[in-house]
């Protein structure tokens, strides 16, 4: 148990908002309670930096926020504070991989989503998600040298976890390959994932990693589950995640943020 808590960091799908991607009223006054209780708190999600822009005024966001799963760094106006692109080689081999198993690719930039097929798969749930337009290009080549994140995406769940596999063997060493959701597996930089921005975060504000909590729901949330004393995981989270977490809170159409924050942060952070 953590001698108390003094920074809270969230994933946000699966996690901080609804299945419909909301943010519920209780959401909003459990990380105000935290504020009040003088207890930081930011986020680190794979949706790109303008895909956070709706949750900066809501939550009063004031600290560093993770993009890209800790890829790309930015303030609370969302100017860039550090970001790695992926090397394009390993950029050029993912989209071939991904198109040849007849998996649909994004690349996104910093500020730019990008895509083949504007009536793909997943893009209208992607555009309600980050509520940014996408723009279709016939060729990603002139992209490579700034893709900060390439997806994969498929309703063919079996499909995209042998891409998973398969770029893991080819290309994990020149970048970080997990899913964050069933259906969209992400490529990023190497080197960096949500425990790096955890760790990172915990150095930069000189919070001791004992007095971190985290929350989250995906494979992609572990790596920092690792770096904090407290981690909590989703009740919609599956069995192989809640094994690793701390805590296991309700699921995410069932207040479990603020749940976790009520029942499982606060009484740490204040000794009841």
């Amino acid at each position: 148990m953590p001698p108390r808590i003094s920074l809270v960091v969230s994933d946000v799908d699966g996690t901080l908002v609804t299945p419909d991607k909301q943010l519920t009223d209780a959401s909003v006054r459990a990380v105000a309670t935290l504020a009040e209780r003088g207890i930081k708190f930011t986020v680190t999600s794979s949706r790109p930096p303008f895909g956070l822009r709706m949750l900066l005024q809501p939550l009063n966001l004031k600290l560093p926020i993770g993009a890209f799963n800790g890829g790309c760094i930015v303030d609370p106006t969302l100017a860039v504070m550090e970001q790695h692109a992926i090397p394009a080689h390993a950029s050029r081999r993912a989209i071939e991989l991904l198109q040849q198993r007849g998996v649909d690719v994004w690349l996104f930039t910093a500020d730019a989503w990008l895509l083949r097929d504007p009536d793909g798969v997943n893009v209208e749930r992607e555009r309600h998600t980050v509520q940014f337009a996408p723009d279709a290009v016939d060729d990603f080549t002139p992209h490579l040298d700034q893709a900060m994140k390439i997806v994969g995406v498929s309703n063919d769940f079996d499909r995209l976890a042998q891409c998973e596999q398969e770029l893991r063997s080819e290309i994990g060493a020149d970048a970080s390959v997990s899913r964050s959701q069933r259906y969209y597996l992400d490529i990023i930089a190497p080197g960096v994932d949500k425990g790096v921005f955890v760790h990172n975060l915990s150095a930069r504000l000189g919070v001791p990693r004992e007095e971190i909590a985290t929350i989250g729901d995906m494979e992609n949330d572990l790596p920092m589950f690792v770096q904090s004393g407290l981690s909590i995981a989703m009740g919609n989270a599956d069995d192989h995640v809640k094994s690793r977490a701390s805590h296991v809170t309700t699921s995410n159409a069932n207040e479990g943020f603020a749940q976790a924050v009520v029942r499982h942060i606060l009484p740490v952070a204040f000794g009841s």
